[in-house]
């Protein structure tokens, strides 16, 4: 049950953070580009999750603690492919095909490099 209330707390918490940096980004970016958001906000994710499998690796917390709270409720409900595939979509239905690609390769691409960023960084750092 402690798992449960882990991923319960970690979800509400980084579902806030979500929603600060979206009301942040909101005006710092037009609305017309707001699916940056949402690729920001998946790639600092994956980087974020790279770097805790790192520290869950080395045991440096609680397993638990980074497995249930951090990885599966912040890190979970702070990044999102539901948003991702909705403003795809939303790209597509309005006809910007070359932006629509541009977001899927770049999301893709973005975050597999920050995860794997995000794996090696105690490697960069020491």
């Amino acid at each position: 049950m402690s798992k449960f209330f882990l991923v319960a707390l970690g979800g509400s918490i980084g579902a806030s953070i979500r929603y600060i940096f979206y009301l942040i980004s909101k005006n710092l970016l037009s609305t017309s580009t707001l699916f940056i958001n949402t690729l920001i906000v998946n790639i600092i994710g994956s980087f974020l999750i790279g770097y805790f499998i790192v520290v869950l690796q080395n045991k440096i917390l609680s397993q638990e603690f980074i497995r249930y709270f951090f990885i599966i409720g912040v890190l979970g409900s702070f990044t999102t492919f539901s948003a991702f595939s909705l403003e795809t979509i939303d790209l597509m239905v309005n006809k910007k095909f070359l932006m629509a690609f541009f977001y899927i390769f770049s999301s893709l691409f973005l975050c597999l490099l920050f995860t794997f960023i995000g794996l090696n960084f105690n490697k960069l750092i020491n």
